[in-house]
């Protein structure tokens, strides 16, 4: 699959987005009249990104908003909702300012709006991608019913050091599944028609390499080779731009020493030149102005820079807005550079169809109906669901009878305002239910549910209140640890099983929520310790934004079922997993470390002149540690099922192929549990000898299978040149002759394994 150089179906598809013959030409000539019509002054004021201060993801807030909007000063708002406020807010532009271009209206809608789905990392362990379009569609749907017309997603990041609390807001550690996911998110928002008023612009981010950053930091700076950049990190850019995305939003990172923002070879000669993206590029959150901090200027001068670089929009830091005129006529800046980013703003609202109807999305009625919609929740719930991923399942302790007590213990039991998870900044906090509420309204009189707190979020006080911001409050017992884990254990004593809800709450993850210690929190270790003493089974409900350290965890519980954060239904698809009306199918997007110690950690490795021996722990001289072995916990695409799934042989239809030609691959799959199921069956390649070193796996496909229980079916995949290619030392983008691996089975680690040959042609 050639993610970078190849031009996507969707392009051809989408017409829409990249407007041919006579559209194009009807486009560039409103504009351009338009253009003509405009002082420098309004040029620059189009540039201008501004918050409405509703739900802002940074400390700066924008002040005279209205007198800049009638003074034609404002190019787009975000963080602002509602038909009704949208209506105002256009109305001033429309009404006020002297050529009336209307506004566009972004928001951070990240895993879906009013009706919240699992957080990405979550739906990414579905590894369904019809399931995974159809969230976006319904974020989109609902977030353009609310006057929203351009989201802040996907976050197409790789990230492998699960101490960056944003990981929870990408796909993985996975370059071919994270370009899978870009391109389907892009097209559920933007849909086969972006005029429509039921679709929101996608926006790309973050651009680029920002899950690299040091030591975990969030905003720190990232470091890497050219050939790492091109084969690992930039294809889920580049698929979610050949699906279509009208924009891109540029990182806080710096890429071989300059910021992004200022960045030209990124933004101009990458982007516009040689991946001829044709739409709009925004700033982070003041980004523009973080460019002082980082050493590279005044306001003036980084305001400059950034403009020269490729940004066509300033979020929220107005450094644009203050000093390009300025700048212009001091000749540090050119009229054509700011015509250029004047123009790919005005580009965006003519696609989205403002400039025919400014209130287009400004239905109040459309909200009311849209949003919240049963048929939304049930796909909210089927997506929870199928996220969860069954780490442990000792002695089949689940899938649970619906009979008896459940005792559900643990700081996250009865809060739903941390259901959603991070990034969820439309979600009604106060509508969502918790854990044991979700479990009751699911099993209603089937199962009596008791429920404790049982310990803190965290022993540490002051970490618990940064844990916890946004209004996602989890309740403090400063009475003794001990006193309240005995009171745990006494709700717990007529309980036939206790669940434990344990793990991060949602901010523990997110943007700025970076983590040295990815242990479970000690106060919740202590109580896990005394629940398992109770000879009770026990089940851990695990909730986490991110890989977490469950060494102990695995040692010790027989039960642990990784629930992510769920989203508007997670108690009710909690319910329907724990007591068997969904067979759990999630996969891991991530791999899961020992110990903080390994990372960063990923299954796509290169090896290394002295590699450890296969199935060894340590050997003198030897790429080891003295103390933890080189293999994960939990290996990426992990994930167990109430059912088994058998592999048959692994088949190939011949050994030797050429470019032009392809090999087929197959095995049998039989369901011989007792539960009807899905499993993801992988497939990976490896090239034995490359003019670069090559990783020792690379996942190159994978389906999505259901079985019902007894059943067999033969998967079959088709491996052609094209999957075979990578980019060279020259950064050529081709495939070598020569001997070749592949891989089939349920997980990077338990697979069957095959050989063949790429010949010349």
């Amino acid at each position: 699959m050639n993610i970078l150089k190849s031009t996507s179906l969707a392009v051809l598809i989408f017409s829409t987005l990249n407007l041919f013959g006579q559209e194009k030409s009807k486009m560039d000539a409103f504009i351009n009249e338009l253009m003509g019509k405009m002082t420098v002054e309004e040029k620059i004021g189009q540039l201008n990104l501004v918050t409405g201060g509703e739900a802002t993801t940074g400390s700066v807030v924008s002040s005279n908003v209205e007198n800049n909007i009638k003074a034609g000063k404002i190019g787009g708002i975000f963080s602002m909702s509602s038909p009704e406020k949208i209506r105002k807010a256009q109305e001033l532009a429309i009404k006020h300012s002297r050529l009336k271009i209307p506004i566009i209206f972004g928001m951070d809608v990240i895993h879906g709006y009013k009706t919240v789905f699992p957080i990405p990392l979550g739906l990414a362990a579905t590894w369904d991608m019809p399931l995974i379009q159809q969230t976006a569609r319904v974020a989109a749907v609902e977030a353009a019913a609310d006057g929203i017309n351009w989201t802040f997603s996907p976050m197409v990041d790789i990230s492998r050091d699960a101490r960056w609390g944003r990981i929870s807001e990408g796909s993985g550690e996975d370059t071919y599944l994270s370009s899978r996911i870009a391109r389907e998110m892009v097209i559920g928002y933007q849909g086969d028609d972006l005029g429509k008023y039921n679709t929101l612009m996608a926006c790309v981010k973050h651009f680029a390499l920002y899950g690299a950053a040091e030591a975990g930091r969030d905003y720190h700076t990232t470091d890497m080779s050219l050939h790492r950049m091109y084969n690992e990190y930039l294809p889920p850019y580049k698929a979610a731009l050949d699906a279509g995305a009208m924009s891109v939003m540029t990182s806080f990172n710096d890429i071989n020493g300059v910021p992004a923002t200022a960045n030209k070879w990124l933004l101009t000669d990458l982007l516009r030149k040689d991946w001829k993206f044709d739409g709009l590029v925004v700033t982070d959150y003041t980004a523009v102005n973080e460019l002082i901090e980082h050493g590279l200027g005044d306001l003036q001068q980084v305001s400059a820079l950034s403009l020269k670089a490729g940004v066509d929009m300033d979020m929220v830091g107005e450094g644009f807005l203050t000093t390009l005129k300025k700048s212009m006529d001091e000749g540090k800046v050119s009229l054509t550079e700011i015509d250029r980013a004047c123009r790919y703003v005005l580009e965006a609202k003519y696609r989205l169809g403002l400039f025919e109807d400014p209130f287009r999305y400004c239905n109040e009625d459309r909200a009311k109906k849209e949003i919240g919609k049963a048929e939304h929740l049930r796909l909210a719930r089927e997506a929870a669901g199928k996220s969860f991923v069954l780490l442990k399942n000792e002695g089949q302790v689940l899938p649970l009878k619906k009979q008896g007590t459940v005792a559900v213990i643990g700081p996250l039991a009865n809060t739903g305002a941390n259901m959603p998870g991070t990034w969820s900044v439309s979600a009604d906090l106060q509508k969502t239910l918790s854990l044991v509420d979700g479990m009751k309204a699911a099993l209603g009189n089937k199962v009596k549910i008791v429920s404790h707190l049982g310990a803190n979020l965290t022993s540490d006080a002051k970490l618990q209140e940064r844990s916890t911001m946004f209004g996602r409050t989890i309740p403090r017992d400063e009475r003794p640890a001990e006193t309240v884990i005995q009171e745990a254990l006494e709700v717990s004593k007529g309980a036939d099983v206790i669940v434990a809800a344990l793990g991060e709450s949602s901010e523990m993850s997110g943007e700025s929520s970076s983590r040295t210690d990815l242990n479970i929190p000690d106060s919740q270790r202590k109580l896990l310790e005394a629940l398992l003493k109770t000879g009770k089974p026990v089940v851990l409900v695990l909730f986490a934004g991110r890989p977490l350290t469950l060494t102990w965890e695995d040692e010790h519980v027989p039960a642990i079922l990784n629930v992510w954060f769920g989203g508007t239904e997670t108690g009710k698809a909690v319910a329907d997993v724990l007591f068997g009306d969904v067979n759990p199918s999630g996969k891991l997007p991530a791999t899961f470390p020992r110990n903080v110690g390994q990372l960063p950690i990923y299954y796509s490795q290169k090896n290394t002149g002295r590699p450890l021996g296969e199935g060894q722990w340590f050997q003198k001289f030897r790429s080891n540690y003295l103390d933890v072995a080189n293999d994960p916990l939990y290996p990426f695409g992990y994930g167990l099922s109430y059912s088994k799934f058998d592999y048959g042989k692994l088949q190939l239809d011949k050994d030797k192929f050429a470019k032009g030609e392809e090999i087929r691959v197959s095995v049998e799959l039989s369901n011989s549990g007792n539960f009807d199921g899905e499993e993801v069956v992988q497939l990976y390649v490896r090239d034995m000898v490359g003019s670069v070193t090559r990783p020792i796996k690379e996942l190159k496909n994978f389906q999505k299978v259901f079985l019902k229980k007894g059943e067999k079916k033969k998967i079959e995949f088709v491996i052609t040149e094209e999957d075979l290619r990578f980019y060279n030392q020259s950064l050529e983008f081709v495939s070598e002759p020569g001997a070749f691996k592949v891989f089939v089975g349920g997980n990077v680690r338990d697979v069957q394994e095959a050989d063949f040959e790429l010949m010349e042609r």
